[in-house]
């Protein structure tokens, strides 16, 4: 398994909501008290995902993410 810190993942997931060809819209959620309107930001969503689920691969899950998530036209 590819060891990735928190901040190389965050810096990752930042980088990707900066780009415009990349879809990350931030969502709702009831318990997100702390964002405006309760929308938590995309990357936000996937810090808690890997932090919930340490047994996924970081740098997979982030490798399929930005496949995911790519605008093809």
């Amino acid at each position: 398994m590819d060891f990735m810190s928190f901040d190389a993942i965050k810096v990752r997931l930042l980088t990707a909501e900066a780009d415009p060809t990349m879809k990350t819209v931030g969502r709702y959620s009831p318990a997100a008290t702390e964002w405006p309107n309760n929308i938590m930001p995309f990357s936000e969503i996937h810090l808690a995902y890997l932090s919930k689920n340490k047994s996924v691969n970081p740098a997979q899950y982030l490798s399929n993410l930005e496949l995911m998530i790519k605008i093809r036209e």
